[in-house]
């Protein structure tokens, strides 16, 4: 289009340069009868003819418009669209007033032809047509909607991808959430910038220091860019932007209620639905605890939905239901239930132009870890009522009270560890990160790209801070690998505690028996022998005890140095008064 317009151009001036041709060859037939009247030009007035030096007047403007016309025409051979207005372009800078004028009246009329059209030509949806390949903007018809011969609209393809892929109820396996990440590649990758196509006159960036007009004032930008008015150019570009950025922008949030499944992340992966985790949880453990082969995922969905119904899930939109759905994950010979099993919550386009595939990997992570603390919490809780309650009352076995009391002081510290470890995750991470997020939202400023960008601050904030990442590379789960180890302490305690506490019923009711026997009382039972020797029990617990003080002093030490205040604060509540501080 650029080409063509230059063709045209150079026709009409070889046009004007044939019409002063003709009018010479005129005057200098009629110069042999008598002196011409007329001159070419009406300022030029000729009574005697033509000489030489009144010709070399004449035509000598035109052997410069010849000159830079050629010159353009060379340079069209190796330069094209964007850059071959470059090449004109370059001519401006010209100490010559005539070559700069006949630069200004070329490119006044090669000016890059799609611009208009994508700012001005299509406030609504930013149309792009460019069947030449022309313009710094380039445009890939294999991603997004694309019904036209050649225009493709960012916005309108945003709008038919989230009609097209619509959902028909269901949890699970039923809907259709093809196309993972289609939102995002037509966001990010739909439209590319060419920066060799970019006319020098055009910025790379446009400003942001003044607030978008009203709809109706942008309608005053209807007409044709030109190239001498480049503060208009910069001004039209940056409205239209800032129209289609905070439209789109609207749309996430008031249509397709981009908060509604934030808050369903933040409810459901991130467990902030405590009573939803309880639930889950109580009805799944058992089954978690066996070989991961024998799980069947119809068994888990049907949990999932038996959890939301007796929970507050309940009340949530039934579009948010019906996205979350429970699965396994991959597994391997020997791993158990605990080990793969997942939730996920599902979305299509164009919400997952926000929350991509990496952003649900990455609450998938997040899960996966906080579903271990709940699963240590309410491990340790059951512990606890069992060796308060149990040891005390119907268990007699008086020679190992002093052990009990040393499980009840281990267990408690075990209670701290983990509930400090899930105020720190739920209160300084997950709910001041969600603030920032919602007072973003709130301003309902910005564009589609500081949506995202805000939301990936967010999510990264809350993963690295969870996670305890380290920043030095190489150690970046350093901390983690240490926290699971205390979580992989925490359990085989827990399992030392019950076998202690299965020896000490055994022999509790072994005694019984024996009293009732001194007494002449015969149950018609045979008296039990004596169970598992307690030595090794007592002996087992004191190591996987010690094995947790020293990773919880291992772990405060490193966060004492972490570079993250938070990180550190999480060490001075984790080791209260100085609980775990190196002798």
């Amino acid at each position: 289009m650029i080409e063509q317009s230059l063709c045209h151009y150079l026709q009409a001036q070889l046009n004007n340069y044939y019409r002063l041709i003709a009018i010479l060859e005129t005057q200098l037939a009629a110069a042999t009868d008598k002196p011409p009247e007329t001159s070419p030009n009406d300022e030029l007035r000729n009574e005697s003819g033509l000489s030489l030096k009144r010709l070399e007047v004449w035509v000598n403007e035109w052997r410069l418009r010849m000159r830079m016309m050629s010159v353009c025409v060379e340079g069209a051979k190796e330069a094209h669209g964007g850059a071959l207005v470059n090449l004109i372009h370059s001519y401006t800078e010209n100490g010559d007033p005539f070559i700069r004028t006949f630069t200004h009246e070329l490119l006044e009329e090669v000016r890059n032809k799609p611009l208009s059209r994508w700012v001005i030509g299509s406030l609504n949806i930013g149309e792009l047509y460019d069947p030449f390949s022309e313009f710094f903007v380039s445009v890939d018809s294999s991603i997004g909607p694309n019904h036209h011969a050649h225009p493709s609209s960012l916005l309108g393809g945003i709008t038919e991808l989230s009609t097209d892929n619509g959902f028909n109820g269901g949890v699970g396996e039923g809907d259709d959430f093809s196309g993972k990440d289609a939102g995002i590649k037509l966001w990010e990758s739909k439209y590319q910038f060419r920066k060799e196509m970019l006319p020098l006159f055009v910025g790379e960036g446009c400003h942001d220091s003044e607030w978008v007009l009203t709809r109706e004032q942008m309608n005053s930008f209807h007409g044709s860019l030109q190239y001498s008015d480049i503060g208009g150019l910069e001004r039209s570009i940056d409205s239209a932007y800032r129209l289609a950025s905070n439209r789109l922008f609207e749309v996430f949030i008031e249509k397709f209620k981009l908060l509604d499944h934030l808050s369903a992340l933040r409810s459901y992966l991130l467990l902030g639905y405590g009573d939803f985790a309880d639930q889950l949880m109580e009805t799944l453990g058992p089954s978690l605890s066996r070989s991961a082969n024998t799980l069947y995922r119809h068994n888990l969905t049907a949990t999932l939905e038996s959890a939301i119904r007796s929970s507050n899930a309940q009340h949530d939109p039934p579009d948010v239901l019906r996205r979350l759905d429970a699965r396994m994950l991959e597994y391997s010979h020997g791993e158990i239930g605990w080990d793969v099993f997942t939730l996920e919550y599902k979305v299509d386009a164009p919400i997952d132009t926000v929350l991509d595939n990496q952003a649900l990997e990455g609450y998938l992570k997040l899960f996966r870890h906080l579903w271990q603390m709940k699963r240590i919490e309410k491990t340790l809780d059951r512990g606890w009522m069992r060796i308060t309650s149990g040891a005390k009352t119907f268990i007699r076995v008086p020679e190992l009270d002093s052990e009990w009391h040393k499980v009840r002081i281990q267990t408690a510290e075990m209670v701290h560890f983990i509930r400090q470890l899930e105020a720190f995750c739920r209160l300084e991470v997950i709910e001041c990160s969600w603030k920032v997020l919602i007072d973003f939202l709130n301003k309902r400023e910005g564009d589609l790209d500081s949506l995202i960008e805000a939301h990936r601050s967010y999510l990264d904030r809350v993963l690295k801070k969870i996670t305890l990442q380290y920043p030095k590379t190489g150690k970046e789960e350093l901390i983690l690998n240490m926290l699971k180890d205390a979580f992989s302490t925490i359990l085989m305690y827990r399992e030392a505690t019950d076998n202690f506490y299965n020896h000490c019923l055994s022999e509790a009711a072994r005694r019984d028996q024996q009293a009732d026997l001194d007494r002449g009382v015969y149950t018609g039972k045979e008296l039990p022998a004596s169970t598992q020797d307690a030595g090794e029990l007592i002996s087992r617990l004191q190591e996987y005890g010690t094995s947790f003080k020293e990773k919880v002093q291992t772990l405060v030490q490193h966060l004492q140095v972490h570079p993250d205040l938070d990180c550190r604060f999480l060490a001075i509540r984790l080791s209260f008064s100085d609980y775990y501080k190196k002798k």
